[in-house]
């Protein structure tokens, strides 16, 4: 009878103790909330402007013509992520663009060049993507198909963005190779290259390699599935590399000398979703300070709206913040921000819309900091086009906005 009594008691404390503990933990993790909440408030509601407001998770499919096979994932909402500082500006100048649109399911991706393995077009929860069913060699894959890939076709200032799929539960391997391994003019690397995990990236064999803060160790995630945005800016022999919001990897001197892009996954199979979409390589420009001296304006590509929407991406944040920062050290500059579309729709519908971009940019603007008098906003339709609509490349160089001085 003591005995079962004595149990009993130790077996209360410990319940108390561990029910007290729980309660301080939750006390403390309320406080930081509480903190940061004030401490970003301001930026807290940009951000939600941006990403909108969370949703559940929801189940999404992925098909492929070929296989006939669905597959369940949980998609996941990126709008806890924080694109306060980020810095990534793209380059002007687009060299080659994919976005998917218009591609056919189960077709070879029209504007790639396969090196080997088995790459498809696929549909993800309502998506056109780029599937990499089977690789074999890391370093296969596929190359942009461009008009001359003989030769170096990479400038000396250049920037790469894609979005990557990492699947829950699945190790994911996405690399980006600096030559072309499809042209046999265009020298390997030894080192030339970057791998990126869900969590982290990494520059060669044996180079820099940075975790995301507040991220588990490992290439995999064990709790849920991630779209990663993936931006690089390289400037004549310095990287900049990004994953997400993120700023990974700041290297400073490469010699190797970058010719083109081939981009694979490591020994993809058809049990593993691994996607990308939204590709772009773009020649890098002037600092876009110097544009508004010698022009009178900036022509930027590098923000970005949802298809025949206003929502700004989150992406574009890194221009917008150039703009805010500018714009603060330069208190006398006041813009017009202009808003130019492509040919695609009617000509009613794109002038309407180029407007509500333009208006959506300047809102932006405005929530971080910058008083209204000193922005304007108007839209131009696609009436002002800077290059012929008939290529996707000059499609995305036509989806602009412009800053003018006033």
């Amino acid at each position: 009878m003591f005995c079962s009594i004595n149990i009993h008691a130790q077996f209360l404390k410990k319940l108390v103790d561990k029910t007290q503990k729980k309660i301080e933990r939750e006390a403390q993790k309320r406080t930081e909330r509480k903190v940061n909440k004030e401490i970003d408030n301001t930026f807290d509601k940009a951000e939600n402007e941006i990403d909108g407001v969370a949703k559940k998770s929801t189940k999404t499919k992925a098909t492929n013509n070929k296989t006939g096979k669905t597959t369940d994932d949980v998609a996941t909402s990126s709008n806890t992520l924080t694109w306060n500082n980020y810095d990534f500006v793209p380059g002007n100048e687009i060299i080659f663009e994919d976005d998917q649109q218009g591609e056919q399911n189960g077709e070879f991706p029209s504007k790639w060049d396969l090196v080997t393995g088995t790459v498809e077009n696929a549909n993800f929860n309502g998506e056109n993507v780029i599937f990499f069913r089977e690789t074999g060699n890391f370093s296969n894959g596929i190359v942009p198909l461009l008009k001359k890939t003989s030769t170096d076709y990479l400038p000396d200032e250049f920037t790469v963005e894609f979005d990557a799929y990492f699947e829950k539960g699945k190790y994911s391997n996405y690399y980006i190779f600096f030559y072309d391994a499809k042209n046999k003019s265009q020298k390997k690397l030894k080192d030339g290259f970057l791998s990126f995990y869900v969590n982290s990236a990494k520059y060669g064999y044996t180079g820099t390699e940075k975790q995301l803060e507040n991220t588990k160790f490992g290439n995999k995630d064990t709790e849920k599935s991630h779209w990663r945005h993936i931006a690089i800016s390289f400037n004549k022999r310095a990287m900049k590399v990004y994953l997400n919001e993120t700023r990974l990897l700041n290297i400073p001197n490469i010699t190797d000398n970058f010719t083109g892009i081939t981009l694979s996954v490591n020994h993809a199979n058809q049990d593993n979703k691994e996607f990308i979409k939204n590709i772009r390589i773009a020649k890098g420009a002037v600092p876009l300070y110097d544009k508004v001296l010698t022009d009178g304006k900036f022509v930027t590509t590098g923000i970005k709206f949802d298809v025949n929407k206003s929502t700004i991406k989150s992406e574009s944040m890194g221009t917008i913040n150039y703009v805010v920062k500018m714009m603060q050290d330069n208190p006398d500059l006041n813009f017009s921000v202009e808003g130019h579309t492509d040919s695609d729709g009617g000509d009613a519908a794109n002038q309407t819309l180029s407007e509500q971009r333009a208006e959506a940019v300047k809102n932006q603007l405005v929530k971080f900091g910058i008083s209204s008098d000193r922005l304007t906003s108007k839209g131009w339709g696609e009436s002002k086009p800077m290059t012929a609509n008939d290529t996707p490349e000059g499609k995305a160089q036509n989806r602009r906005v412009e800053f003018v001085k006033q």
